[in-house]
């Protein structure tokens, strides 16, 4: 009986170990391999500075780029010629899955995506309610927004499809 409980004690703090241990929900999900976040969870591999920094081996450097959807097809065009695959803007699952709520803002984990900035980022997913406006997910608050035209110019952080 006394060694029962014994085993109970010892299984409940690995459990709950588990818990605290892995912080960010991301940790499990995220793999940092150089200028790249490999997402697990979506098969995608993330740039990991936003559009306008560059990637130095430790940190993101240089100002963040705001563009509207024009410019982000040339931004897109460009990522592919310099880093091959095909880019993209994330979609609305895969932006909001990179929030970290416990984390201090921006609500993102800054070890896997330093140099965020606390503020929205497109996605390139429509809003079904209302076709001209396209999401965004907002890294200062956490929430989503699916009211921004395509002509504002928001941050942007690019995904391609893993092979």
């Amino acid at each position: 009986m006394m060694r029962s409980r014994a085993n109970i004690a010892v299984m409940l703090v690995v459990v709950v170990s588990l818990f605290v241990i892995t912080s960010p929900v991301q940790a499990a999900n995220y793999m940092s391999r150089d200028h790249l976040v490999v997402d697990l969870r979506h098969g995608v591999d993330w740039l990991r500075c936003s559009v306008g920094q560059v990637w130095n081996g430790t940190e993101c450097k240089g100002d963040i780029v705001r563009l509207n959807h024009e410019d982000i097809k040339i931004a897109v065009k460009q990522a592919g010629e310099q880093l091959g695959g095909t880019w993209r803007l994330p979609n609305l699952e895969e932006l909001e899955d990179l929030l970290c709520k416990s984390c201090k803002r921006p609500l993102i984990d800054p070890e896997m995506f330093p140099g965020t900035e606390s503020e929205p980022y497109w996605t390139g997913e429509q809003n079904g309610l209302s076709t001209r406006h396209y999401f965004s997910v907002n890294f200062f608050n956490g929430w989503v927004y699916g009211r921004f035209l395509p002509t504002r110019p928001l941050a942007v952080r690019l995904v391609r499809d893993r092979h």
